[in-house]
């Protein structure tokens, strides 16, 4: 057996949550990969943050400077306060980071929190910034979650995740692919923010609704769901694109949330029937997983060709901290932890700079 790592994998996603803490026992036993999943918690954000972290795409450069700092600080602090209230030690920090700008075709992909100033505030070394190399490299610096399905989960056939937006990763041809299929929570928790709710809790109003057809047809219109693998979204395509359809339709809430959730199934169901994968299992995790009327439909519209398997709740919530801590992990020993057969770069890598705090 080798060194067992003690990581805490930070983690904030493009629904805007919040922030998800995992600490993590990883190593490695017999060439393979094991995990435990040990104390986890998720800090939502108040309005001013939320606010900012939702606007920073917007912000002027030396505005953004200012934000990537206040929140490596922020999330210094919560490491701290997260350790010391479960009297956890760690080796390191594996943070994502907070995504504000991702266009990968531009070679531009940013996640905000400061590596150095979390490294400070937490006192705690610090491994981060796990995509802009990938994105030098000609790569779309995402999904990033596909190292975890292969090296910790592989005995699903496909991987699920059904976060701000949905991914898939799965294995053809003896080698891994995934991307970004679209959509999930984000035309969700942005019609439920119109009434004053945070999301719809099981999927139970959108359950009561009904599909508005004109809407429904023209969302499975998008170009982006023309466009081949490798491929990834984010933020930018959600308000470009999807945000004026959802906005000029005159519905109820209940019909709109009950659309986009057959819409983002009919997209799902259809990227895995196009991979000719048969009798799969399928692992789902992220926000969505935890969205009953999303899952019914989701299984209705994939047919008995495919079968949804729903985890515990802790790995339905942290498996992306999760999937950070391998990849700091990997980044220490110098394995790799980006692959270009799911990313489309030039080769695989090793990615994420380390920082140590400095007095």
């Amino acid at each position: 057996m080798g060194k067992m790592y003690k990581v805490l994998g930070m983690m904030s996603g493009t629904s805007l949550d919040g922030l998800d803490l995992a600490h993590c026992h990883i190593w490695n036993e017999n060439e393979a990969w094991h995990f435990e999943l040990n104390e986890c918690e998720a800090i939502g954000y108040d309005s001013t943050l939320y606010d900012k972290l939702k606007n920073a795409i917007y912000l002027p450069e030396e505005e953004h400077a200012e934000l990537h700092l206040q929140y490596g600080d922020w999330l210094g602090r919560q490491a701290k306060l997260f350790l010391e209230k479960y009297g956890l030690t760690i080796d390191f920090i594996a943070s994502h980071g907070h995504t504000s700008h991702h266009r990968p075709e531009e070679g531009i992909t940013f996640q905000l929190g400061d590596g150095q100033q979390l490294a400070n505030t937490s006192g705690e070394k610090v491994v981060c910034d796990f995509r802009s190399l990938d994105v030098k490299l000609g790569g779309q610096g995402a999904p990033l979650a596909p190292i975890g399905d292969e090296l910790l989960l592989s005995e699903y056939d496909l991987c699920l995740n059904l976060g701000g937006i949905s991914n898939i990763s799965f294995r053809k041809h003896s080698e891994r692919f995934a991307y970004d299929i679209g959509m999930a929570n984000m035309p969700l928790n942005h019609l439920t923010e119109k009434i004053g709710v945070k999301y719809d809790k099981g999927g139970k109003l959108a359950a009561t609704g009904a599909v508005i057809s004109g809407l429904l047809n023209a969302l499975n219109s998008l170009e982006y769901y023309q466009l081949p693998y490798p491929k990834s979204t984010g933020y930018e395509w959600f308000t470009e694109k999807v945000v004026p359809l959802i906005d000029q339709t005159d519905a109820s809430t209940a019909d709109l949330l009950h659309t986009v959730i057959h819409h983002n199934c009919e997209q799902i169901a259809l990227a895995i029937k196009e991979e000719e994968l048969n009798h799969n299992n399928m692992l789902v995790t992220g926000g969505g997983a935890l969205n009953d009327f999303f899952v019914e439909t989701l299984q209705q519209k994939l047919g008995e060709d495919c079968e949804v398997h729903i985890p515990t709740k802790k790995i339905i919530e942290y498996k992306e901290a999760l999937v950070f801590a391998l990849m700091g992990v990997l980044r220490i020993e110098n394995h790799i932890n980006v692959l270009s057969s799911v990313t489309g770069a030039k080769k695989d890598s090793c990615s994420g700079e380390i920082f140590y705090p400095t007095p």
